[in-house]
């Protein structure tokens, strides 16, 4: 028909992610992740959903070399949680990091609630602004409870997402419901479709101006 408007689809970058993983089934969405893409060469301009690598800012990484811990050193991630964050306030969209990141500390991130965004009280960009909150995955496919921060950057304040616990089905037979222990590093590592759905529309959302 003459004269239709044709819905024009903002395109997302998924930052440190499986190029074959749940993202290259996403219309609209661009994977960057090794082998294929180095995340932290990604040049812009669309908004993000960001996925740094965890190991480095998690309980088992090592405070000092000489650590008995058994995970990498505190803060040695190669740069990608740094990266990821100026892609963010360059950018806009939206970070995800398992609950207690040592990176929100070092990086003065506010500090995230179950009961809602939190907003950040640094001026990091121009144009945007950054919010954070505690989700639980669980609310979004993940066969765990999955308690995960968000860091969100945009015009504006992001929407309202399933606050508070979930509860996702008991795992295994006999298994305590939500236990994230229970799975498979694999399967603890996974990233829901509709999880992976909902970061891709808040990346799109950061770039709405009203």
């Amino acid at each position: 028909m003459a004269g239709r408007r044709v819905a024009v689809v903002l395109t997302v970058a998924a930052l440190y992610v499986d190029p074959r993983g749940v993202y290259a089934d996403i219309p609209g969405v661009e994977p960057w992740g090794l082998p294929d893409r180095d995340a932290r060469l990604y040049p812009g301009t669309h908004p993000a959903v960001a996925h740094p690598p965890c190991a480095a800012w998690g309980r088992y990484a090592k405070p000092t070399p000489e650590s008995t811990a058994r995970g990498p050193l505190l803060g040695d991630d190669g740069g990608c949680f740094e990266s990821a964050l100026t892609d963010l306030w360059t950018w806009g969209g939206v970070l995800e990091h398992p609950r207690d990141s040592k990176a929100w500390a070092r990086f003065r991130l506010p500090t995230p609630d179950v009961r809602g965004w939190m907003p950040d009280t640094y001026v990091r960009a121009a144009h945007f602004r950054g919010w954070s909150c505690l989700v639980e995955q669980g609310h979004y496919g993940h066969a765990a409870r999955k308690p995960t921060w968000l860091y969100y950057v945009g015009f504006r304040k992001p929407p309202p997402l399933v606050w508070g616990p979930s509860d996702p089905p008991a795992i295994g037979s006999g298994a305590r419901r939500g236990n994230l222990e229970s799975l498979s590093k694999k399967q603890r590592a996974a990233t829901p479709r509709p999880f992976a759905d909902l970061l891709v529309s808040l990346a799109r959302y950061s770039r709405e101006s009203s």
